[in-house]
């Protein structure tokens, strides 16, 4: 959507780290000039730091794990290792760490990484799939141990968890909708969050009617007791919404549904498929198994999460603008994401680790990790190669965002800051 795209370009400007956000096709090309170690796994595609957090799995607990797979795909392990180790840095120098610091935690990442695949490599193939990190478990495991001076984390994390189990789809609904004329509708709030009948170039009722038909065939790619559910539920509003750093220019749309009891609704979001961001780079394209870049999206995040959200599907919708793919799931449902921000050195280690464990968990369920294990081996050689990597490439990436800030300055792109 090109009105949205100098949001996209202001939301890159702020940071190098926020620039590295909206770059997986910069890193993909550059990644492809690399000479692959041949070792694939159904690679997240985008594993920077922050798209990792916590939900709510179907069991209701809440477990850490990667949450965003909109590039995922089949390809060389060590793409999602390096990404996620150069993010660390790049972070690192976005907060004030100094170059030894933003090494330690590099390095903290990798070697968990390297430590946990190793542990999968042992381990039966069904342990490596039950395995996940239980954020309750992990928070009891670490106030047991914990020092003095990390008490005051372990309140302030205990504070964010009691604030997640809030951030509900009820929640989400009392924030993000209203009640106009008896009628439930959803808060317009230009240009992040527009209304279906606010759209000039559509015909609201004719594509409400669309997309409750299309609702009809998203129910088909839910399991049959995840159907049963949505069949309490009929979509009465949409509302076209502005996410993330990456995604934005990408139609993303919030899809209010009501129950029969007037007060139980639910809201789930369709964000647009296209092709991954390494889909030119990591695989020829006459080996991709799906048709529908949604279903691509949905099928990866099934692989790689130790558990995924139960309205987790997707659809194709024929437009003017001809065929768009999504994936749908639920708009909010526990969500909780570090604040990257914020972290001091002795933090970022902390969650380096639970970032390194998560991602050798995906890639052991999905590839060879006996192989995997022996090529990382016992040594620290590979966390050594993978931090002087990380630390070239957040030099090169600072490059890239002062090109980018000059090329809005002189009005080469345009950016819209502050959104």
């Amino acid at each position: 959507m090109p009105a949205l795209v100098p949001i996209r370009h202001g939301r890159m400007l702020v940071s190098p780290f926020t620039f590295y956000r909206g770059a997986a096709l910069v890193m993909a090309a550059d990644l492809a000039e690399t000479t692959p170690t041949g070792l694939d796994v159904q690679l997240c595609g985008d594993a920077h730091l922050s798209n990792f957090g916590a939900y709510a799995s179907p069991d209701r607990r809440l477990v850490f794990d990667i949450n965003d797979f909109d590039e995922t795909l089949p390809g060389p392990f060590e793409w999602d290792v390096k990404r996620l180790a150069a993010s660390f840095v790049v972070a690192g120098r976005d907060n004030g760490f100094s170059s030894k610091q933003c090494r330690t935690v590099v390095e903290t990442v990798v070697r968990h990484y390297r430590e946990a695949m190793r542990e999968f490599a042992g381990q039966p193939i069904l342990a490596v799939w039950y395995a996940r990190l239980d954020i309750e478990e992990l928070v009891q495991r670490y106030k047991a141990t914990a020092t003095s001076g990390g008490r005051k984390e372990l309140k302030a994390a205990e504070g964010k968890l009691a604030k997640a189990y809030t951030r509900n789809s009820m929640q989400a609904i009392g924030k993000l909708t209203s009640s106009v004329d008896g009628r439930r509708r959803i808060v317009s709030d230009p240009p992040l969050v527009v209304p279906m009948e606010e759209l000039t170039d559509i015909d609201g009722p004719v594509v409400l009617g669309q997309l409750q038909q299309l609702v009809e065939g998203y129910r088909g790619t839910l399991q049959q007791d995840r159907r049963h559910l949505l069949d309490n539920y009929r979509l009465t509003d949409v509302a076209h919404k502005v996410v993330g750093v990456g995604s934005v220019g990408t139609r993303a749309w919030i899809m209010l549904l009501e129950s029969t009891n007037a007060d139980e609704a639910l809201l789930l979001q369709a964000k647009q498929a296209g092709p991954s961001a390494l889909s030119t780079y990591a695989v020829p394209p006459a080996t991709l198994r799906h048709a529908n870049q949604g279903e691509r999206v949905v099928a990866g995040q099934r692989l790689m999460q130790a558990a995924s959200d139960i309205f987790l599907g997707w659809l194709r919708a024929d437009t003017a603008d001809g065929e768009q793919d999504y994936y749908v799931r639920q708009l909010r449902d526990w969500k909780l994401s570090a604040d990257i921000d914020s972290l001091n050195p002795e933090a970022m280690t902390l969650y380096a680790r639970l970032c390194g464990w998560t991602l050798a968990r995906a890639h052991a369920g999905s590839g060879d990790r006996l192989a995997l294990a022996a090529y990382l081996g016992k040594s620290t050689r590979f966390d050594q190669a993978i931090s002087t990597f990380a630390t070239t490439y957040a030099n090169l990436n600072q490059t890239d965002h002062q090109t980018f800030t000059q090329a809005a300055h002189s009005g080469r792109i345009q950016a819209r800051p502050g959104v």
